[in-house]
């Protein structure tokens, strides 16, 4: 149990990176993700206190990158990059595998990132929501592997997908009713625009890659996440 928790919070922190992915990790998934979201509900909890809201928005992106070491920023570039052009799979795939950042990765990178800021200098969006936030999104990227073909059979991910289950959904009973507890029907509105988004994202990758890569996941955490926090900014 505790091997596969190390290995959860290894693959979505910064904290014990370059540890083997456990098959049973997806199940820590939606826990390691509030624990994330608590860190960052404090920062901007405190931040409140001392700045204002524009301050306090970009203190918590900041952090969320610092925790996360961008790795979930950097999958929505290279996802961008391949599945936007338009050109055949397997140039998708490598566009995706490659370092550098092109035109459409730059450009989804500050769309994204500037819809955060923006979302977390609002008033309306509570310290206590950014748990079941970023639980919700981090519950999505366990369940993914379980319902679409991976994109690069063979590869390392190979070993450990089969740990996911559709039985991970359960998860999302209580990731929900926690959202709705906070912000009422605007939490059921932003867990249905998170929930939305992640499927667009999936759906569109399948379209185009015939499945989800590492890359894919990090997309759809920052677009659910992105999501959940701009309907919750629209719901003042």
């Amino acid at each position: 149990m505790m091997s596969s928790a190390l290995s959860a919070v290894a693959f979505l922190t910064i904290v014990g990176r370059g540890q083997g992915i456990h098959r049973r990790a997806f199940w820590w998934f939606p826990i390691v993700g509030a624990a994330l979201g608590a860190v960052l509900a404090s920062v901007h909890q405190g931040a409140s206190e001392l700045w204002p809201p524009l301050v306090v928005g970009i203190l918590v992106v900041a952090a969320d990158l610092a925790l996360t070491g961008a790795l979930h920023l950097d999958g929505l570039a290279d996802s961008a990059d391949g599945l936007v052009p338009q050109i055949n799979r397997d140039k998708r795939l490598t566009l995706m595998s490659q370092p550098d950042v092109g035109a459409f990765g730059v450009a989804a990178v500050v769309v994204v990132l500037g819809v955060r800021w923006a979302a977390l200098s609002v008033d309306s969006v509570a310290s206590l929501s950014l748990i079941p936030i970023w639980a919700l999104s981090r519950t999505v990227v366990a369940v993914v592997p379980a319902l679409v073909p991976y994109a690069r059979p063979g590869g390392l991910a190979d070993s450990f997908l089969g740990g996911a289950n559709l039985w991970l959904t359960l998860w999302l009973a209580p990731v929900v009713g926690a959202l709705v507890l906070t912000e009422g029907l605007s939490g059921a509105v932003a867990a249905t625009a998170g929930l939305v988004v992640s499927a667009v994202v999936v759906w569109f990758a399948w379209r185009k890659i015939g499945g989800f890569t590492g890359d894919v996941l990090g997309a759809v955490i920052l677009c659910a996440e992105t999501a959940a926090l701009l309907a919750l900014a629209a719901n003042p």
